[in-house]
């Protein structure tokens, strides 16, 4: 029946989308509560969640769709560190381009205009607060990179077992010692 086959084609691109939009969603709020705490201090207002939401589905979307690309995975034959960097570099541009396009909108709301909104947001920006920001995206994808690649190259049920299980053993035993 295709109706049944689009359906379990549907559940598993969602159930992909998942991980990498859940760790957007917290990792997102974090550098909101940064932003605001370098800011006003005050916390988040309520409606910078359902920003945040949307630019965490934005940024699953975009991680599934950037891992149809052939160039993904451009370095197989490699240690990990290189796909590593490579994914980080990619998705950190994602993530900037957004961060940008986030602030832009705030400003384009205000003035009506992309390039007045635009030049608002140059003259505006508070620069160390800006590039804190993307210090701590750049750390926050890093980190996703790095941990996706471990999943791909030992098996997501494994890496799981490493971390959420009392019973590991044999192969998933990591060696003791350093």
């Amino acid at each position: 029946m295709p109706s049944e086959s689009k359906m379990h084609k549907l559940k598993e691109e969602f159930l992909k989308m998942v991980p990498p939009t859940l760790f957007f969603f917290i990792a997102l709020h974090l550098v909101a509560l940064v932003r605001s705490l370098m800011t006003s201090g005050q916390g988040l207002p309520p409606a910078s969640s359902v920003q945040i939401a949307l630019s965490a589905l934005i940024l699953g979307k975009a991680v599934l769709l950037a891992d149809m690309l052939p160039a993904i995975n451009r370095f197989p034959d490699k240690p990990l560190a290189y796909n590593v960097a490579w994914k980080t570099m990619l998705y950190f541009a994602a993530a900037s381009l957004i961060h940008y396009l986030e602030r832009l909108y705030d400003a384009y709301k205000e003035v009506g205009s992309v390039a007045a909104a635009n030049a608002k947001l140059l003259a505006v920006t508070v620069w160390p607060h800006f590039w804190g920001i993307q210090i701590v995206i750049l750390v926050l994808v890093l980190n996703y990179c790095a941990i996706r690649e471990l999943g791909r190259v030992l098996g997501e049920e494994r890496i799981f077992r490493l971390f959420f299980r009392d019973d590991i053993s044999g192969s998933a035993r990591l060696p003791h010692g350093g």
